[in-house]
């Protein structure tokens, strides 16, 4: 199989984005004929120009980084382990978010939804799982849905998976993530059903997770935390999955679960 080319990869992503070379052209400031001679081979980009091309595509990190590569650059964006001194200050901000949000449950993941950390609030969600599932590296759709998961106790398990589908498709056709796609067929193959979100109830502002607990019935709002500006494909490919209370008993049940 052929290598692909600077222009290759340019093109792959501007298809991607759908948009035309006079399109991108125009955003990017530069001609189509002068685009168009990058992606066909027949002029060379400088890595200037890889990297403006790349901002106007909104190509992700490590991607740029393969952009780079394939035209003879050094990477320009690091991939520091995140148990290094460089990201000490960005393992402080996320415990720090993660330990002030309790007693409600938050966990740190990273672009394939591997679990990094979590808070003890996460433990009220994942009680009763099979212990298979929460031996590292933990997928957190996968812990949430499969059967042998939290699947068994979400009330509202086709609403869910609606949700949980429609975002994780919009992910994998935005990174162009090839281990996204095959997570997304994983979770489909299980059993409950899909419920796909089109208009919402007038009193409806997001999707609820709703979980049976000890009896009782607790609603969550689930909010995603990103850091802004990052510089490194790490720092990219963090984010903090936050639940909320969604009504007031959920609120008093979580806070008495606390003491």
């Amino acid at each position: 199989m052929r290598t692909p080319t600077v222009g290759d990869l340019l093109r792959h992503w501007r298809q991607e984005r759908r948009l035309s070379q006079l399109e991108l052209a125009g955003r990017a400031e530069t001609s189509a004929r002068h685009l168009s001679f990058i992606e066909t081979g027949r002029a060379t980009p400088s890595r200037t120009m890889i990297v403006h091309l790349s901002e106007h595509l909104e190509i992700p990190l490590r991607e740029r980084n393969r952009v780079l590569l394939a035209a003879g650059f050094a990477p320009a964006y690091a991939e520091p382990a995140l148990d290094t001194p460089a990201m000490t200050a960005v393992r402080g901000a996320m415990r720090q978010i993660l330990i002030g949000h309790e007693p409600y449950p938050a966990l740190a993941i990273d672009q394939n939804w591997t679990m990094i950390e979590a808070n003890r609030g996460v433990a009220l969600l994942i009680a009763d799982v099979d212990p298979a599932l929460v031996n590292p590296p933990v997928n957190a759709l996968r812990l949430s849905l499969h059967p042998d998961g939290m699947a068994g106790r979400i009330i509202n398990l086709a609403e869910w998976r609606g949700h949980i589908f429609a975002r994780l498709a919009r992910q994998a056709e935005v990174t162009a993530s090839p281990a996204l796609a095959e997570l997304l067929t994983e979770l489909r193959s299980y059993p409950g059903g899909e419920v796909e979100l089109t208009l919402p109830e007038p009193d409806q502002s997001v999707v609820p997770l709703r979980i049976e607990h000890e009896g009782a019935h607790l609603s969550f709002l689930s909010v995603t935390t990103v850091f802004g500006t990052p510089m490194n494909v790490t720092v990219a490919e963090l984010a903090i999955e936050s639940f909320f209370p969604a009504d007031e008993d959920t609120m008093k049940r979580l806070t008495a679960n606390a003491r």
